[in-house]
């Protein structure tokens, strides 16, 4: 007897039990097909959702500005930089050591072209762009003086010199002194960019050639944003014939010219080099063609053909015009072509034959009997050279300490012993001694 009442005993907790369980099983299957959990899709008596939603739904936004009076969220309010305007009528030997101030405005080449990138970084923590006017560049602007009167054949310049010795700036300074005094001015910052795979490409039976259709409709965007003005005046001396669309017709304005290629994308590697060709003939306006990263136009590219060879820097239709130009197979009435050499970049070093064409030591030389191309050779002949100083003058690294001391970038108190410590350090290297010598503080 007792033995079937603890059977009956057992047996019913066991049924309730299974009860209780699918009854929770039940109501938790109904709320996970409905997407509900505990505590989510109920509203309080307000119609508003529950506080841990709101917490998770606002972690992440700012305070407003008004309720931020704590001294320790107030900034020290930076005063901008006064200093005078790069105007080219002051470009002379009595401003040397002196810092100008880049014109703020919306059609400055290196706002439209862009910048290098450490230049881009430095003119985003200084309050206004600026730069230091050294000897070298004085000679620059010199030789561009008497460039706005002759070929671009005769005045193919090179800015050399150690890494960060500021040939970057210097041809920075040659653009906007070109662009000041009324040049028409090509700007291709970071030449790299054009070899290293970065950009579309697709062969071209006609010219039997690969073009960077997109490279080369950003290039004349940016080219008629800065001279507009310019090129409104030129007109077309011959038709421009364009694959499948109607005949450009002689006469037009070199601003319609380029429209058309903006117009219609497929179209601008053809616009482009009929503009070179009309920037070629005409004498209204000299033309200064600038390259930083110039070695890199002569060094093996990253983009493949078909057998995924590597292309040649002279097959890619952009690197070949620039190198066309550079060797003066092409030439500008009235102009310059400018490079400068980069060295930061370690997959595009000096090749040999544009070191051997410059003077300059190489990278690596395997001696004598070392392959060398006769094509980058020939488009490496007659460069000239233009050696800027390793080290900034004391008065130049003076100039350049005081400009970011008063943009507050120093993090203590600017003493004689301070200059003196970064400037041994760096040996007078510009790049070093605003790098490692001042930004070096505000890293984390």
């Amino acid at each position: 007897m007792t033995l079937t009442c603890c059977r009956q005993t057992s047996r019913f907790l066991l049924q309730t039990r299974t009860v209780q369980s699918r009854a929770y099983a039940s109501a938790s299957s109904f709320k996970r097909k409905n997407g509900a959990r505990d505590g989510e899709g109920a509203q309080d008596s307000h119609g508003e959702q529950p506080t841990a939603r709101r917490r998770r739904d606002t972690a992440f936004l700012p305070m407003p500005t008004s309720q931020l009076t704590h001294p320790l969220f107030q900034p020290d309010q930076l005063s901008r930089l006064t200093l005078q305007p790069f105007h080219p009528e002051i470009i002379t030997p009595a401003i040397i050591s002196q810092a100008l101030k880049f014109p703020h405005n919306d059609k400055d080449p290196f706002r439209i072209f862009g910048l290098p990138r450490n230049l881009l970084v430095e003119f985003r923590i200084l309050s206004s762009p600026c730069s230091v006017v050294r000897d070298v560049t004085v000679n620059v602007v010199n030789r561009l003086d008497t460039a706005s009167q002759a070929s671009s054949v005769d005045h193919r310049l090179v800015l050399t010199g150690a890494s960060g010795s500021g040939k970057s700036v210097l041809l920075l300074q040659a653009l906007q002194y070109c662009h000041t005094r009324d040049w028409i001015v090509f700007y291709f910052p970071r030449a790299i960019s054009l070899v290293n795979s970065t950009t579309t490409y697709a062969y071209d039976p006609r010219t039997r050639l690969y073009q960077q259709t997109i490279f080369a409709f950003q290039t004349l965007q940016r080219f008629l944003t800065v001279n507009s003005h310019r090129v409104e005046q030129l007109k077309t001396t011959v038709d421009v014939e364009l694959e499948r669309r109607a005949t450009i017709p002689a006469g037009t304005s070199l601003a319609d010219l380029v429209r058309a290629g903006i117009k219609e994308r497929a179209l601008a590697p053809t616009i482009l080099m009929a503009l070179m060709e009309e920037l070629q003939k005409q004498t209204e306006f000299p033309v200064l063609l600038a390259i930083d990263d110039f070695q890199a136009i002569y060094c093996k590219t990253k983009y493949r053909d078909p057998h995924f060879s590597a292309i040649k820097p002279y097959h890619l239709s952009i690197p070949r015009l620039l190198l066309e130009f550079a060797s003066g197979k092409r030439q500008f009435a009235r102009g310059a072509v400018l490079g400068a050499l980069s060295t930061t970049n370690v997959e595009f070093q000096l090749p040999l034959e544009l070191a051997e064409s410059l003077g300059i030591p190489p990278v690596s030389y395997g001696g004598a009997y070392t392959k060398r191309s006769s094509t980058l050779q020939d488009y490496a002949k007659g460069l000239e050279r233009v050696v800027v100083p390793d080290a900034l003058t004391v008065q130049e690294a003076m100039e350049v300490f005081d400009l970011w001391s008063k943009d507050n970038a120093i993090p203590s108190v600017p003493t004689d012993e301070f200059f003196l410590s970064k400037y041994s350090e760096s040996c007078g290297n510009a790049r070093k001694f605003v790098w490692k010598g001042f930004l070096v503080s505000l890293s984390t």
